[in-house]
């Protein structure tokens, strides 16, 4: 539909609107939904109601009117998880971050026999260690949540200086700069501009012209000193 976004991977699907109007939004995503349900209904399908969610993205305290799915409300959320992105409805990041940082500290935990300080393995083996099985698990989607503040990004980076105070074995007094610096590994915000001026790169020779248009500056309004992911590039 003209007003409303299908958004679809595999079996995940995600219908967003944009209206200053909460009520209008919500009568938007409504008729798109009742389209879904008829079309659902044509080929004798039906949708989970149980893993599907309404969530406001909005930086106000409102929230919208409940949507109907198969004639039963659907549960209001101020977070939802898709695509394995935690987005909350101020888009703050801060979910998917801390979500991030335990379950790296749980792979740290198990990993810490091969990559510790008492581990025979070179350095070298232990920075591929790292590069192959933690590095993945945070810098995926940071084309998005890079965008976070400052203090949240500084929970990743604090994990970044302590994997790599753990891996060099070096003593506590010994600057996070300066092993970063030795070792040649960027911060959390520096791989973010480099993930995104690399996609951005992508999409300039993308076929597809809605995907070559994502990096192209649109007309926002601006709250809150709010970054978008063309800033990671742009800013860079």
């Amino acid at each position: 539909m003209a007003n409303s976004t299908t958004a679809t991977f595999a079996d995940d699907t995600a219908i967003l609107t944009v209206h200053e109007d909460p009520t209008m939004a919500v009568h938007r995503l409504q008729m798109h939904l009742n389209k879904i349900q008829l079309w659902l209904k044509t080929w004798r399908m039906k949708a989970n109601e149980a893993k599907s969610v309404q969530v406001t993205f909005t930086l106000s305290k409102m929230t919208c009117p409940p949507l109907k799915l198969n004639n039963d409300h659907l549960p209001q959320a101020d977070e939802v998880k898709y695509l394995g992105i935690h987005l909350d409805r101020r888009l703050t990041w801060l979910k998917h971050i801390t979500t991030k940082r335990k379950q790296l500290d749980l792979k740290l935990r198990n990993l810490y026999w091969i990559i510790g300080r008492k581990s025979q393995l070179s350095l070298e083996n232990k920075l591929l260690v790292y590069k192959v099985i933690l590095k993945p698990v945070w810098t995926y989607g940071i084309l998005l949540w890079g965008t976070a503040s400052n203090s949240n990004l500084e929970i990743l980076e604090r994990f970044l200086s302590k994997v790599l105070h753990i891996l060099t074995d070096a003593p506590r007094y010994v600057p996070n700069t300066t092993i970063k610096r030795d070792l040649q590994i960027p911060t959390v915000k520096q791989e973010a501009r480099k993930y995104s001026a690399n996609y951005q790169k992508q999409l300039d020779t993308h076929p597809n012209n809605l995907a070559n248009a994502l990096f192209k500056e649109q007309f926002r309004t601006r709250r809150l000193k709010r970054l978008y992911p063309t800033d990671l590039v742009t800013n860079g």
